[in-house]
């Protein structure tokens, strides 16, 4: 099977009030620091290993200078054996989404955009924190249509007070009138080390909550998204093909501070210390988990994603699954043919429906 590679780029311009990923303010002199100590970790990786995706994921990738990815996606390519279609994905603001640097991204191989959209709607970008507005978002979607990003993926934020149904409403028929061929909505989440967990802003309680992720998901199924996985969407072969590793267990290799890899059956961090990871002539990391690939970790993966699990791949755990799951099919449990797999009233239950099931 073959591996994916993550970068965590971690700069950003403004720090969003909702995030506890690690970041840290941009300035030209660390991310020279920082892209050369990337590009002696990818000079690290096993030799020739095969992989077929490469993630650039933040903070703010799409605050790099362009010849600091290029310069990265070339030491991968020297080092591994990088398909020939890898999937190389750049998470990336609307505002940085410039059509001078759209170009220059597809010339370095890039070849899938995230837009970091999360509304089209002005009170919920204020309230977020974020610094683009709704037009501004518009504009970079289709600049990056006409820039040649086919494979171009929108990140929307859902759980505030005022998504309202009719709110909610406006917003899934925007993000479906777009060129876009994937979408991730995200279910906000107060982090206790965040601005909004010192201050949080008014959610919505949890029955609307739910009502609004039932609309999200019949409304995208209805316009052609299929619901992939717990938090994603997509049209027929647009998947996110990096992402599925982490759901399937496949080798996945991270760079970079407060990167997590997986491999070798067993996962890894790095501490989130830019410093400590630039001053390393290889990156430090601690081993967080020395058994990734028990049965347990592989139903609670498998079963965020539509396809499921086959109870019969699990022989410690099969009678146990289909005992405990029988009550719970089909409201929020269903087999089909030889595969169990979570209803959308289950993925919105998720933590307790695998609560019984390992029961």
């Amino acid at each position: 099977m073959k591996a994916g590679i993550y970068i965590h780029v971690p700069f950003c311009a403004v720090k969003c009030p909702y995030c506890d990923f690690y970041s840290v303010r941009y300035s030209a002199a660390a991310v020279q620091e920082y892209a050369d100590a990337v590009c002696r970790n990818l000079a690290a990786l096993p030799a020739g290993l095969p992989a077929d995706t490469l993630y650039f994921g933040g903070g703010t990738p799409s605050l790099l200078p362009v010849r600091h990815l290029a310069a990265m996606i070339d030491a991968a390519a020297k080092r591994c054996q990088l398909s020939a279609d890898a999937e190389i994905t750049l998470e990336a603001n609307p505002l940085s989404a410039t059509a001078e640097k759209l170009a220059q991204w597809r010339k370095t191989g890039i070849n899938r955009l995230s837009l970091g959209v999360q509304s089209f709607d002005a009170e919920i970008l204020h309230i977020l924190g974020r610094k683009h507005s709704p037009e501004q978002a518009l504009a970079a979607v289709h600049r990056a249509a006409d820039a040649g990003f086919e494979n171009l993926s929108a990140d929307l934020i859902l759980g505030l007070r005022q998504h309202t149904e009719a709110l909610w409403a406006r917003e899934l028929e925007t993000v479906c009138s777009l060129p876009v061929t994937h979408i991730s909505p995200y279910l906000l989440k107060i982090e206790e080390d965040t601005p909004f967990g010192a201050q949080p802003p008014e959610i919505l309680d949890d029955d609307d909550a739910a009502a609004r992720w039932m609309q999200m998901h019949d409304t995208l199924t209805a316009r052609g998204f299929r619901h992939y996985e717990i938090s994603n969407f997509a049209k027929q072969g647009y998947e996110s093909r990096h992402n599925s590793k982490y759901w399937r267990l496949a080798p996945y290799y991270g760079i970079g501070p407060a990167a997590h890899s997986c491999h070798d059956g067993k996962r890894f961090a790095v501490p989130r210390s830019l410093r400590d990871f630039c001053e390393a002539p290889v990156q430090p990391e601690e081993i967080t988990e020395p058994q990734a690939e028990t049965e347990s970790e592989r139903i609670m993966l498998g079963l965020r994603l539509a396809e499921g699990i086959r109870p019969d791949d699990l022989p410690e755990s099969r009678e146990r699954l289909l005992r405990n799951a029988a009550p719970l099919i089909p409201e929020f449990l269903e087999m089909q043919g030889d595969a169990l797999r979570m209803t959308p009233r289950g993925w919105l239950l998720s933590n307790a429906v695998l609560t019984r099931l390992m029961m």
